[in-house]
């Protein structure tokens, strides 16, 4: 069973849920959150379906391949349903949807143990492509020497975290051996790993490469697979007490791009992140963070919903990275070639800094700092001093 909150008060999205469970139009104007339960019994969503409607909750029932509840309210009265159906229906299915809520409510509180992660300013992950066939600067960092100098100035420059990746993961790219991997990457953590100047995270799929940057002083592992592709990956991070980006990706980079279809790009992607963010707390991982993989098996248009949607991944309770530092989402959309991109993606990720992104992945730390540092302000004017 999974919960999520959605946003209704966007008018998209009320006519979408709409088209699905043919909700009353005028509740549109009534201000309420909506409460979708998915993938749940017969008899429970009968039983809550009944509770929810004498209770003066309005309550849609949907039977199709899946069985799903969706219900209006505010957080309050759902918060307090919650709690009866602790008592009288069923108490995990109570404990999920108060969780879901009380995550959705306390987010911006939300920290992580191994990078603190204030709850009123954004991170921000600087990119090192120690690649010789990055989409984005094609190799301009292969060489050692570039790459520490890059480093140097991301931190000079605001960079709270430094993303270190041996492996293009753009669209059509081939996996290396794990042994070029290395290759790339371990000398620059030999080189800054352990300098407490520098909070590092290793963008790999594979364990071996995990490792082997976390000894020498990573923090995060930035698995683009979502835990899927190396099965040792959840031990090591563990191991290491690290942090995790568990991201989605639909196929692989490879293929990703091949005509990517869903049904719904937005609950797809969420319960993708809601299970494996589960899987991983289960496993004694506590520091995780989730990223919905703008650009990762998405057209345009799904990445757009995405970003517009993304408030309502608060409810899995994990801090929200975003990367959409000159993806194809601006290239396609407006028309500009990567090396125009700049401008655009600045805007994008001042806009899913106010659609909840907690940590923003960028090529240009410079004016992501400025896009935090007005966000900010624009939060808190009154803490300006000037």
């Amino acid at each position: 069973m999974i919960v999520q909150v959605i946003n209704i008060n966007s008018p998209n999205v009320f006519d979408e849920f709409n088209n699905k469970y043919n909700i009353f139009k005028y509740l549109r104007e009534k201000g309420y959150f909506g409460f979708e339960i998915r993938n749940i019994s017969d008899e429970i969503a009968a039983e809550l379906h009944q509770y929810f409607l004498k209770n003066d909750i309005f309550s849609y029932l949907k039977k199709n391949k899946f069985v799903s509840l969706f219900v209006l309210g505010t957080f309050e009265q759902i918060l307090e349903a919650s709690n009866a159906i602790k008592s009288n229906i069923d108490e995990n299915v109570g404990h999920k949807i108060s969780s879901v809520i009380n995550n959705y409510l306390t987010y911006n509180a939300t920290k992580s143990g191994v990078i603190n992660i204030s709850h009123d300013y954004s991170l921000i992950m600087g990119i090192l492509n120690a690649t010789p066939d990055s989409f984005s600067d094609g190799g301009k960092y292969f060489n050692l020497d570039s790459a520490l100098e890059h480093i140097k100035l991301m931190n000079e420059s605001g960079a709270d975290i430094i993303d270190v990746g041996g492996e293009s993961t753009k669209p059509g790219s081939k996996p290396i051996a794990e042994e070029e991997e290395l290759k790339r990457v371990i000398p620059i953590f030999d080189e800054f790993g352990k300098n407490d100047k520098y909070n590092f995270s290793i963008d790999t799929r594979k364990s071996k490469i995990a490792e082997e940057s976390l000894k020498r002083g990573a923090k995060i592992v930035n698995d683009i697979s979502g835990l899927t592709f190396d099965s040792g990956m959840i031990d090591v991070i563990k191991k290491y007490n690290a942090a995790c980006v568990i991201m989605h990706m639909k196929g692989n980079p490879e293929n990703m791009q091949e005509n990517p279809l869903y049904t719904d790009v937005v609950s797809e992607v969420y319960d993708f992140l809601y299970k494996k963010v589960s899987l991983a707390k289960k496993s004694g991982i506590k520091n995780i963070i989730i990223d919905p993989g703008i650009g990762f098996g998405k057209t345009v248009s799904d990445n757009f919903k995405l970003l517009n949607r993304l408030d309502e991944f608060k409810g899995i309770g994990c801090p929200i990275l975003i990367g959409v530092s000159k993806k194809s989402i601006i290239g396609k959309s407006l028309n500009l070639k990567i090396d125009e991109r700049e401008v655009s993606t600045a805007i994008l990720e001042s806009i899913s800094l106010v659609n909840g992104a907690k940590i923003i992945r960028t090529h240009n730390v410079v004016n992501a700092d400025y896009g935090r540092k007005l966000f900010y302000f624009t939060k808190y004017p009154s803490r300006i001093k000037c």
